[in-house]
């Protein structure tokens, strides 16, 4: 899942896609590059953000959902759009665009509309664990067992969306790495990634150039910019194939791509 942020403010790449042409092509890049996604978003969810309401977020991201959906249809057919919202006023429009996922932080919790808008349309849904709203998110999150607590709340969360009349095989859930989360907190998920595949229903796994790399990745008091975390996301990229995760939502399409199909070359190798 190619990551195409429209927005002036997001935390590693803002401002950079906002012009419509250049949006699109971005995406066409990212499809060409090995992305069968392509999430269109026009709210910045970085810790600390401000809210969007729905009518500016469909300014950002309708014309170019409707012209990546053109020329995706001619020149990659097998990809797909969806889009990043927590609020049915901007899926819906989005789906008729030529959207056909619907990327939710909120997992149907904030807008309550959203699920049933997805079922009436048919489209695939992203349920992600958050704890807080990007608001609040950092501010000392806490668990008991964080990989418990988030497999039981996604749990609730696809029980919510298969009542509001979501088909079961096209719900895909996420664990949030980064969303209420310290850094201990993301790597016990990632650690624990085995124990959500298990439930049944595919996994979003979305490290992409976060903060938590970084300081890790911090070497004689530098910590790197987040758009100098590639490789590190290409590990947990690696990693989460090993551990059965189905997508990624990644700002580097190449890297990663070649990072999953290699992981997954080996798995297979090791059950023939």
């Amino acid at each position: 899942m190619g990551i195409l942020n429209v927005t002036p403010d997001s935390f590693s790449d803002g401002g950079r896609w906002t012009e419509v042409d250049r949006a699109v092509d971005h995406g066409v890049e990212m499809a060409r590059q090995g992305a069968d996604v392509i999430d269109v978003g026009g709210e910045s969810s970085r810790p600390g953000s401000e809210r969007v309401a729905a009518v500016e977020q469909c300014q950002r991201v309708i014309p170019v959902i409707q012209r990546l959906h053109r020329r995706l249809a001619a020149e990659h057919p097998d990809v797909v759009i969806s889009v990043d919202t927590t609020l049915a006023d901007v899926a819906m429009p989005a789906l008729e665009a030529g959207a056909a996922i619907v990327n939710d932080i909120a997992a149907g919790r904030e807008d309550p509309g959203m699920l049933t808008a997805a079922a009436r349309h048919g489209a695939g849904v992203v349920l992600m664990h958050m704890q807080g709203t990007p608001a609040t998110m950092q501010q000392d999150p806490t668990y008991r067992d964080v990989v418990a607590e988030v497999v039981a709340f996604l749990a609730q969360r696809v029980e919510a969306a298969s009542t509001a009349g979501v088909a079961k095989d096209r719900i895909i859930v996420d664990p949030g790495i980064g969303f209420g989360k310290t850094r201990e907190h993301n790597l016990q998920l990632l650690a624990g990634l085995p124990q959500l595949v298990a439930r049944g229903h595919p996994v979003l796994l979305g490290t992409s150039r976060k903060r938590f790399m970084g300081s890790i990745c911090t070497y004689n008091g530098r910590v790197p910019a987040p758009h100098e975390l590639v490789d590190a996301t290409c590990a947990t990229t690696a990693l989460g194939v090993a551990a059965g995760v189905s997508l990624f939502r990644v700002h580097d399409v190449q890297a990663n791509r070649r990072a999953a199909d290699v992981a997954a070359a080996i798995e297979t190798a090791s059950k023939s």
